[in-house]
């Protein structure tokens, strides 16, 4: 019941929650670069690997999921 987004960033795949953690918009529209992804509404910035939330106004990181690729195939860990 929780909307995942799956991003690719240096080379890897990565799994977080679709909510940002101060607005609680979705982050499937945000800008992402190195490692990271905006939230479209504030411009808060979210780690892809960690969850931190880098700047204000968020001060929570958001939900990520362990994530692997098998022949092709990106599995999630929920």
């Amino acid at each position: 019941g929780i909307s995942i987004l799956l991003c690719r960033s240096k080379g890897q795949v990565f799994a977080v929650r679709n909510k940002c953690s101060h607005a609680d918009e979705e982050l499937a529209c945000g800008r992402m670069r190195s490692g990271w992804i905006a939230c479209p509404a504030h411009g808060a910035r979210f780690r892809l690997e960690t969850g931190e939330a880098m700047n204000p106004p968020a001060t929570e990181p958001i939900q990520t999921f362990p994530v692997r690729v098998v022949e092709g195939m990106i599995e999630v860990k929920i």
